[in-house]
Parts: structure tokens; C-alpha cells; sequence
């Protein structure tokens, strides 16, 4: 599966998630999504979902670095898709979180082989 098919693939399957609390006074949180490529399995390439109070590109940024990592987006992570997931930001934490588990099973039932997080 390519980057382009993964990535199709994940903005038509985050599309159908609706998030009750988006945009709301006192909304904090953002779901992200990182694109993943392990070259040394060409083409393996998949989907990372995590959420967060902080900037999503700053937390990118913490994987990449080490901090508090994902071991899959610290090796593999290749960029941040913002644009997937911009409908439902920002949200309310507690919504964030069941978002997170519901996106990632959404990629996976969609067909995504290689979905890390969502937990």
C-alpha cells in the first residue's frame, strides 16, 4: 500500500467521526495523526493516532525527539497529517480520548494494516 492510498485511506475514514464537543468554550485537546514508513519493509507504510492538550506539531516534535515517545513514531514517523483530523479539533478531553480508540479501529476496519496508538 503507498503513502497516497494510506493517507486517502485515513481522511475518508476520519471523515465519518463526529466529535460533540469541537470548537467548544474551554476545548483543550487535539486528536493527531502521523504517517508512518518503515523503509526497511518497502511498502509498509501506516498510521499513527494520539491526542493531546499541547500543540500537535510540538508533540510530533517530542516523539521525534525521544520525549515521552511512541517507539513506532520515533523510528518510523514521517509527518503529521493536521488536515485529517481538523474537523474535530479542538475537543474536550474526555471526548479526545474515546476519539482517539474510535479513529484508530476506524483505520484498522477501513482496512490500514499497520495502525499504531489509540490507546
Amino acid at each position: 500500500m503507498s503513502a497516497a492510498t494510506v493517507i486517502a485511506m485515513a481522511e475518508r475514514t476520519a471523515r465519518t467521526l463526529r466529535a460533540t464537543t469541537a470548537r467548544e468554550r474551554g476545548a483543550r485537546h487535539h486528536l493527531y495523526v502521523v504517517l508512518l514508513h518503515d523503509p526497511r519493509v518497502p511498502p509498509r507504510w501506516g498510521l499513527y493516532v494520539g491526542q493531546t492538550s499541547r500543540d500537535p506539531d510540538w508533540r510530533f516534535d517530542q516523539h521525534k525527539a525521544g520525549y515521552k515517545a511512541s517507539g513506532a513514531v520515533r523510528r518510523f514517523g514521517v509527518q503529521l497529517l493536521p488536515h485529517v483530523v481538523e474537523h474535530v479539533n479542538p475537543l474536550r478531553q474526555w471526548e479526545s480520548i474515546d476519539l482517539e480508540a474510535a479513529l484508530a479501529e476506524a483505520f484498522r476496519q477501513a482496512g490500514v494494516a499497520w495502525v499504531e496508538g489509540g490507546h
